[in-house]
């Protein structure tokens, strides 16, 4: 696994009734609170930015679609035939 350095930080204000319900669902989960609340929000991110059509890229990837961007392959024969 990656060792990744973490660095930034969310500070939220909720209701004590709220922080007890997800303490408690961490706690089923056996996770601590900020993983717990790390890996659910994580998800619902990218549902979201899926559910808009929006693709994250890292550097090589990025570098990658612009290289194919810029310098498109050849089309081979299936795909002439199919534009006929």
């Amino acid at each position: 696994m990656e060792n990744i350095i973490k660095s930034e930080r969310i500070d939220i204000r909720l209701s004590n009734e709220d922080k007890k319900i997800i303490e408690k669902a961490a706690s089923i989960n056996n996770m601590s609170l900020s993983s717990y609340i790390l890996f659910n929000i994580l998800k619902l991110a990218k549902n979201d930015l899926e559910r808009f059509g929006i693709t994250l890229l890292d550097n090589d990837e990025m570098s990658t679609f612009i290289n194919l961007l810029t310098n498109p392959p050849k089309p081979n024969e299936s795909l002439i035939e199919l534009f006929k």
